[in-house]
């Protein structure tokens, strides 16, 4: 079954058998308004409270997945004015983070700026030949400032997001792989096949253990261990208590592993 949600601000959804398909829809390059970004954050969380889906792909329409947010709007804005709004754009962000799924960005072509601190919010990465990935925040004057001086050193090392970032370089599909920022490279005629197959094995996976599994992963990342092991026993208790892991425990007992159908509950 699919679901067809036209682009709307800039933004459009379809789901397919539990995957949702979120596309930044702006051409040429799809930059990122502040309408755009605040409707990627209103859709993550409908995505997040939303039973029926189970996995998340985001991509961009046409050449780019995202060259950045716009900057014409952004270059009209006064200290003060930022200084409210560049909360409101890492909320945005952290909310497709804390999708409680996992989420693949399928990256197209240019992730730049604000587009190459998207798909740092996704769980996994997978990119075409022609993708190409950046901060070139410096160039302007600034840094980056929805989560790229934060994720991308937790992902690829300090060093390297150093190097990114301090000369606003561009890194080519292939450097991206060999720094950890991309984790499958593809022909572009692959791309999109390629990401929903990754994302729709977890059509009936257990959901909660999912979630649980990404919560302390992520909050690891972020924490001292001692915490980090909090949140990992708190998740394995809790899974204790749903039918998922009735089903796949007696499941491996009766039929052995990889039998069980799960519910998500």
């Amino acid at each position: 079954m699919t679901t067809d949600h036209s682009a709307e601000r800039g933004v459009s959804l379809q789901v397919r058998d539990h995957v949702a398909l979120l596309t930044l829809s702006r051409p040429p390059v799809n930059a990122l308004t502040m309408d755009m970004q605040d409707r990627v954050g209103e859709v993550a969380t409908q995505l997040s409270h939303d039973p029926q889906i189970k996995a998340v792909v985001i991509t961009g329409q046409g050449r780019a997945f995202a060259a950045g947010v716009d900057i014409a709007e952004m270059a009209q804005m006064s200290m003060a004015q930022m200084a409210e709004r560049v909360h409101v754009m890492q909320a945005c962000f952290t909310a497709v983070a804390k999708i409680p799924k996992p989420v693949v960005a399928a990256v197209n072509g240019y992730a730049l700026g604000g587009g190459c601190e998207l798909a740092l919010c996704a769980d996994r990465r997978i990119v075409s030949e022609a993708a190409v990935f950046g901060q070139p925040e410096i160039k302007l004057g600034i840094m980056p400032g929805i989560g790229g001086t934060q994720r991308l050193p937790r992902l690829i090392g300090p060093a390297a997001a150093k190097d990114m970032i301090y000369t606003g370089r561009q890194v080519d599909a292939d450097e991206a792989m060999r720094l950890g920022l991309a984790d499958e490279v593809v022909e572009p005629g692959e791309l999109l096949g390629r990401a929903f197959e990754w994302a729709e094995q977890f059509a009936q996976a257990p959901s909660w253990a999912l979630s649980w599994a990404k919560e302390a992963i992520d909050t690891g990342l972020e924490t001292d261990i001692d915490n980090g092991l909090l949140v990992e026993a708190t998740g394995f208790t809790a899974l204790f208590s749903t039918d998922d892991r009735r089903e796949g425990m007696a499941s491996f007992l009766e039929q052995g592993p990889g039998r069980a159908e799960f519910r998500g509950r």
